[in-house]
């Protein structure tokens, strides 16, 4: 989110908890994000934001180029705001 500072780098964060498996499989979806993030970040990311990106039990397994979408997915509906339900 907006970090609401005039600095316009983008701050990025990456967590893998032990649910997902052991040392080595954490540190390959830790990876695997942050070059999914490089790419995502360079075509939708937000000056002045920061993210955090969650390693899930998948990321180590997934394709690639459909990793770098749901990234990228991730990131349009962050900037779209908040969706507000209908009565």
């Amino acid at each position: 989110m907006n970090r609401g500072d005039d600095d316009p780098a983008i701050g990025l964060g990456f967590t893998a908890t032990r649910k997902i498996g052991n040392a080595v499989v954490r540190n390959r979806a830790r990876r695997r994000l942050k070059e999914a993030a490089r790419i995502a970040l360079a075509n939708k990311g937000q000056a002045g934001w920061d993210y955090v990106a969650i390693a899930r039990a998948e990321t180590g397994d997934l394709p690639f180029p459909r990793l770098i979408a749901d990234f990228e997915r991730a990131l349009t509906k962050l900037a779209a705001g908040p969706q507000r339900k209908a009565p």
